[in-house]
């Protein structure tokens, strides 16, 4: 599934090729994976400049000057991509939009179907549907925000998956930062002292940051519009069930927590007491 590295990935690429272009041409449209809007709104957006090509969390957005936007759901397998027009139309594209001067288009593909897009305007400065509600940026978030967060009473690895708290991070860097942290996912946010905080907030900025540098992780199915990813090399944890952990030499575990599979190694991360 997509998280922050995966789509910041993508929303580069996706700067590189449509800022301050135009799409001229609806080719394509499922219209039962548009999340919120309406089709008319995609056809308004034709002919209008894309200014703005940014992401909020896990969710990619294209926005004009005038505030309307197209927001981008990935959902587990959804994958966006500029190709030219002469490119074999894979199976599972949702949306196809012909750039305006170009023989090239933007293509949304989801083989499983959970994701979709959604159309807004942004007004008065607020945060408009889709991409509203929800928490800090990690690689933003501040020492003395962070510490809020954690001053709840919920298992740390559920409070880093709520997206109203902190968006974009997922299953696989949840697992990934927790063990650089020397943390359990089991163990309570409101538990946590100050410097244990601090090492996971630092744990997290470092593993985001290192896993965009890779352009992401490919384990099944993300690719970014170039090919796949490379982090998976980098894994310490994740996927890692029954190998020595790197550190210490101890098997890795799989749990559940917050109803995912999670990977802990039972040395470096002990169990809260």
């Amino acid at each position: 599934m997509p998280e922050l590295p995966e789509a910041e990935t993508i929303t580069r690429h996706l700067r590189r090729e449509l800022l301050n272009k135009h799409f001229a041409k609806v080719i394509h449209c499922r219209r039962d994976v548009i999340r919120h809007g309406h089709y008319r709104e995609l056809r308004t957006f034709l002919d209008t400049p894309i200014t703005r090509i940014d992401r909020r969390g896990k969710r990619p957005f294209l926005e004009a000057a005038d505030g309307r936007g197209i927001v981008f759901f990935l959902g587990m397998t959804g994958r966006l991509s500029v190709c030219d027009s002469t490119t074999a139309v894979e199976n599972h594209t949702h949306l196809r939009l012909q750039l305006g001067d170009s023989d090239r288009e933007l293509r949304f593909n989801d083989a499983r179907r959970f994701g979709g897009f959604g159309f807004y305007t942004r007004r008065n400065g607020c945060e408009p549907m889709g991409i509203d509600g929800l928490g800090p940026e990690p690689l933003d978030v501040t020492a003395p925000q962070f510490r809020d967060i954690c001053a709840r009473d919920r298992q740390i690895k559920a409070l880093l998956l709520d997206q109203k708290y902190i968006a974009g991070l997922g299953n696989i860097y949840a697992d990934e930062s927790l063990f650089r942290a020397g943390i359990h996912p089991l163990t309570p946010a409101s538990n946590l002292d100050a410097k244990q905080v601090s090492r996971l907030l630092r744990a997290i900025k470092r593993v985001l940051t290192e896993a965009i540098e890779y352009e992401g992780t490919t384990i099944i199915n993300y690719l970014h519009p170039d090919g796949p990813g490379n982090f998976q090399t980098r894994l310490r944890v994740y996927g890692h069930e029954g190998e020595n952990c790197r550190r210490c030499k101890v098997p890795i575990e799989r749990m559940q927590v917050a109803g995912r599979s999670s990977f802990v190694c039972p040395m470096c991360q002990p169990p809260a007491a």
